[in-house]
């Protein structure tokens, strides 16, 4: 069974590497970034130390996180699967995308193929959610797109320091 997706749509979703963090830098200072998530890299020294916690995750298999790349190798951005702390039947899907990838379907097709390798790979896994602040219209497109149906209005709650909408996407047998 694959350990990362396999390309598809334009994208190749793989497993972070040490050598990327300068891109890691050059997209990290994107105030939009900051406003969505808690993404920082302002030198090579933080990207690093945000890289480690990436290879950690995937190495304990609490986190499946991936750089999205284009056909060109560049960074557009970084999809996850978290497991940790969840039912094994549950997981939950994040994504940011690069300030010069946004408005590209970059998001929607990454959340598309981990969605699809989630559910192939982990045949336990039986409904995937996907939480946004609720001021985020475009993550909301994003989840329709994917498949992921609205069910909840969140009350703030950390990471989130405003309400939260929570969409989620059930196997289909």
């Amino acid at each position: 069974m694959s350990t990362s997706p396999e390309p598809s749509h334009g994208l190749t979703l793989r497993p972070w590497h040490d050598n990327d963090a300068a891109a890691l830098v050059a997209v990290a200072g994107d105030p939009a970034l900051h406003r969505w998530t808690g993404v920082r890299a302002a030198d090579t020294t933080e990207a690093l130390r945000w890289l480690a916690v990436q290879h950690a995750g995937l190495a304990d298999g609490s986190r499946y996180t991936f750089a999205v790349v284009g056909d060109g190798q560049d960074l557009l951005g970084q999809v996850v699967l978290k497991r940790g702390e969840r039912p094994e039947n549950l997981a939950e899907v994040g994504y940011w995308v690069a300030g010069p990838a946004r408005g590209r379907g970059v998001a929607p097709r990454a959340v598309t193929i981990l969605t699809t390798w989630s559910f192939t790979r982990f045949p336990e896994l039986t409904r995937i959610e996907l939480r946004h602040q609720s001021d985020n219209t475009a993550s909301c497109r994003v989840a329709v797109k994917c498949g992921y149906a609205y069910e909840a209005t969140l009350a703030a709650a950390h990471p989130y320091p405003q309400t939260g909408h929570l969409h989620a996407l059930e196997r289909t047998l």
